[in-house]
């Protein structure tokens, strides 16, 4: 992408980050303040303590003319926003589907040439743990969340291969302070890692629609990137650190619980939501 030129203060003018509100959204922004003179930063709820640089707004993802009005004028679009768990069905289409559809087609119509989609690894999570998928991996969802990171990872496909919207699309594992269970020794992203990872999909010069596993080097691999090198992705961190607090098992095709047999642990175990009044 943008490269920093004698006149120019930094490589972006200005960055939409959608869903900076939330987990990955809050450890991003200090990030994203070195890489653009601004940084329009969204969210469904009112994100907090706007700094100088920064453009806050409240946007429903599934208002098509608000996302319009949102998109105009950016560089470049990291999309963090949207539900991150599974929930009933109807939400899930607003936030997830609907409004993944209104950002890629009102990054269409502004001229926005990469996105940075926040997919993950539940977009995969009906693989067994005891394989190891690259990007070529067939989409197995575990959910109906998953379910709408793959309509996401379609969707960007569409609007490349016909708008010339570069986009890659991030398989983000389990991006926490530390591992919480003992499958996340396996799809453990640290913080650090997280935002390496933004960081190469943003500046590496030509994406054109990359898949890409958002892991740190953890001592247990479910996922190979070779496919995705060319980002110059170079994970710091490891699980290893925190391997003393949970039990080590070897992973089988015989486990009797699905949670272990399968990627996405306990998402595969979920039934469809429904809203309640």
């Amino acid at each position: 992408m943008n490269k920093t030129s004698a006149g120019s203060r930094k490589p972006f003018r200005r960055l939409l980050l959608t869903g900076a509100g939330g987990n990955l959204g809050r450890q991003l922004r200090d990030a994203l303040a070195a890489w653009a003179d601004i940084v329009r930063v969204s969210d469904i709820v009112p994100v907090s303590a706007a700094a100088a640089h920064e453009e806050a707004s409240v946007v429903d993802l599934a208002d098509r003319d608000t996302v319009m009005h949102m998109v105009e004028g950016v560089d470049a679009i990291v999309h963090l926003g949207g539900i991150s768990i599974d929930a009933p069905f109807d939400d899930l289409i607003e936030a997830n589907i609907r409004g993944t559809y209104n950002l890629y087609e009102a990054a269409r119509k502004h001229g926005v040439k990469r996105v940075v989609f926040a997919s993950s690894n539940h977009a995969i999570g009906f693989h067994p743990v005891t394989e190891v998928l690259d990007a070529d991996a067939p989409q197995r969802p575990d959910s109906l969340y998953g379910v709408t990171k793959c309509f996401g990872e379609s969707l960007s496909r569409y609007y490349f291969d016909r708008f010339g919207i570069e986009t890659v699309c991030l398989r983000i594992g389990s991006s926490f302070e530390e591992p919480k269970n003992p499958r996340m020794l396996v799809t453990y992203l640290s913080y650090r890692d997280f935002i390496e990872l933004v960081r190469c999909s943003l500046f590496t010069n030509r994406v054109g629609h990359a898949v890409v596993y958002g892991a740190s080097d953890n001592p247990i691999k479910w996922w190979d990137n070779t496919k995705a090198n060319f980002l110059g992705f170079r994970p710091r961190d490891s699980s290893t650190q925190f391997s003393d607090r949970f039990p080590v098992t070897s992973p089988t095709a015989e486990f009797d619980d699905p949670a272990q047999r399968f990627q996405g642990g306990a998402f595969v175990l979920g039934e469809p939501m429904e809203r309640t009044a």
